[in-house]
């Protein structure tokens, strides 16, 4: 069975992730036990803290992948970006600097910073559609802004955007509150796939397997499989089924006069 990882920072000493070589092989190995056999390897790129330009990338997946086959770890992986939404991203398109989650330059594994969504935001989706491109929102249920305003990412999603839900996440991973958030996302219809962004041992391993395990028993298998699904379709390059979503509730407030 074809599972795919559409984000994971597996590619050794180039951002916040795998610090070296070893971490990257045990990291690989990690992915393979949790059934992904197909990674997509997407380094930050423009995030203010580290640029990771599309041809050093394709050379390190290139060099990566004869690491894992002389170590004889069977998982696929292809060149990617976790690209920082910013104001010079459309320059970097004209500038072929960009790597798309497909080879057809589709689908946009696109993140924003932790605790904000820009206000040019809009703008930029829209420029982004205007080129045929998918922008796949990545781990929006770990943002703040979002966390308080759930109502931007549901714009988003009505606007055309996917969304990814980093697996740890769901797991509980990052603590009760993204935890519910995440359950909240997908009982909504508000996410469409999981993705591991695993980053290093032991701390940001993979948790593809319990995400999914859990998956099938809080909603149900069929959910999970759409999950797995859609990302094979994404780095292929295929139309994703849209899903029915709806707003979150917002709590009440209780006044005392």
């Amino acid at each position: 069975m074809v599972m795919v990882d559409l984000h994971c920072h597996l590619l050794p000493g180039v951002d916040d992730g795998s610090k070296n070589m070893e971490i990257s092989l045990r990291l690989a190995q990690e992915a393979v036990e949790n059934g992904v056999t197909h990674a997509l390897l997407t380094p930050h790129h423009m995030n203010g803290r580290y640029v990771n330009h599309k041809q050093d990338v394709i050379k390190e997946t290139v060099e990566f992948r004869q690491q894992l086959k002389e170590h004889n770890i069977p998982l696929t992986v292809f060149p990617g970006q976790e690209v920082r939404i910013n104001g010079q991203l459309i320059e970097a398109l004209d500038k072929d600097d960009i790597l798309f989650a497909d080879e057809g330059n589709r689908y946009l594994m696109l993140e924003f910073p932790d605790d904000d969504v820009p206000h040019y935001t809009n703008q930029m989706i829209f420029a982004l559609q205007q080129r045929g491109i998918t922008p796949v929102i990545v781990h929006p249920e770990r943002n703040t802004k979002i966390m308080a305003h759930p109502e931007l990412l549901y714009q988003l999603l009505q606007k055309g955007c996917l969304s990814q839900i980093t697996a740890s996440s769901y797991a509980g991973t990052f603590g009760k509150k993204v935890e519910d958030f995440s359950k909240k996302l997908i009982a909504n219809g508000q996410g469409y796939l999981f993705a591991s962004d695993a980053h290093d041992l032991p701390g940001r391993k993979y948790e593809m397997r319990q995400a999914f395990e859990k998956l099938s028993r809080q909603f149900d298998a069929e959910l999970a499989k759409r999950y797995a699904e859609n990302a094979r379709l994404i780095i292929n390059g295929e139309n994703v089924p849209i899903n029915e979503i709806r707003e979150l509730k917002k709590k009440k407030r209780f006044w005392l006069f």
